[in-house]
């Protein structure tokens, strides 16, 4: 087993190291650092479409100072020569590569990989189970708004049993000792979740008036099949419009983690909302990788 620090999911991190974490991210939007990973080499492997947090890791990277290598699943041995994954990991390990960033379907791959790697390795996310680092983006995003988050509500709605990024949220509030609300149909949010010291809403119009936050989810559905519910029917019940916006506190905040679909979770109305902090979240995202990745590398300061 490899001893070199990794972030799987938010759990990888002590209570200091998020403050850690949203200081340093904050010191790197001051003002550009140093090349802190000058010399290190960085592997990106996305088995799965993105843009936000693809770019934003090569951005990160590369404003560290480090020297950047993608690899897309064509490009491995493993996938097309009969190699396994423990082996390639080896292989890279081999080369000296420092930082090798995940991103993969299957639920627990970032971790394996961790087991056979010499360096660091930060979970981009894997299948439904975890997305760290825009579960860490967020929480500073809602930081940067309202200062602690203690006792401020919070309300997840849509898909959130398909939703990495909500699974690790909610992690990463509960820590923070936020108040949160789960919304949405029993297909996306069931009851059980309510046994894990969060609220479970069926009625969105009557939390909105007593949120600080709202986090839309995108409906993610290629990960089941069929339709569980009709686009109509989470229009209807679900979807933030200017009916509903017009229920939010004067103070409330809209987030979502991205990519959003106009017309189901949201309409244009809530991308004109001044309390829409999607672009914020887009931008913090850069900061916050460099900060992780700076983290590992180059421990606390």
């Amino acid at each position: 087993m490899r001893t070199r620090r990794s972030l799987l999911d938010l759990d990888d991190l002590a209570a200091n190291e998020l403050n850690e974490v949203f200081a340093r991210a904050a010191a790197f939007e001051r003002e550009r650092p140093e090349k802190r990973l000058a010399g290190v080499a960085c592997v990106n492997l996305f088995f799965e479409p993105s843009t936000r947090t693809f770019t934003s890791f090569n951005l990160a990277e590369l404003r560290l100072g480090g020297e950047v290598v993608n690899l897309a699943p064509k490009d491995l041995s493993y996938l097309n020569k009969g190699e396994t994954i423990e082996d390639t990991v080896i292989t890279l390990s081999a080369m000296g590569i420092g930082v090798l960033v995940v991103r993969h379907p299957e639920e627990g791959f970032p971790a394996s990989v961790a087991m056979h790697f010499d360096g660091h390795v930060v979970n981009a996310g894997d299948g439904t189970h975890a997305h760290p680092t825009q579960a860490l983006l967020d929480l500073y995003t809602l930081i940067e708004q309202f200062g602690s988050l203690h006792s401020r509500s919070v309300a997840i709605v849509g898909d959130v049993v398909h939703s990495r990024v909500a699974r690790s949220l909610l992690a990463g509030l509960k820590r923070l000792g936020a108040n949160v609300r789960l919304v949405g149909p029993e297909v996306f949010v069931p009851e059980h979740y309510a046994e894990s010291a969060v609220a479970v809403e069926r009625d969105l119009d009557r939390v909105l008036p007593d949120v600080d936050a709202v986090l839309l989810l995108r409906i993610q559905r290629e990960r089941f099949s069929g339709t569980p519910v009709s686009d109509e029917e989470y229009i209807a019940r679900y979807r933030l419009d200017a009916p509903r916006l017009a229920k939010l506190r004067d103070t409330a905040i809209v987030m979502h983690p991205g990519p959003y679909n106009r017309g189901i979770e949201l309409d244009e109305s809530v991308l004109r909302f001044p309390g829409w902090l999607y672009t914020r979240q887009v931008m913090h995202g850069v900061s916050v990788r460099m900060a992780v990745i700076d983290l590992l590398v180059n421990g606390s300061a």
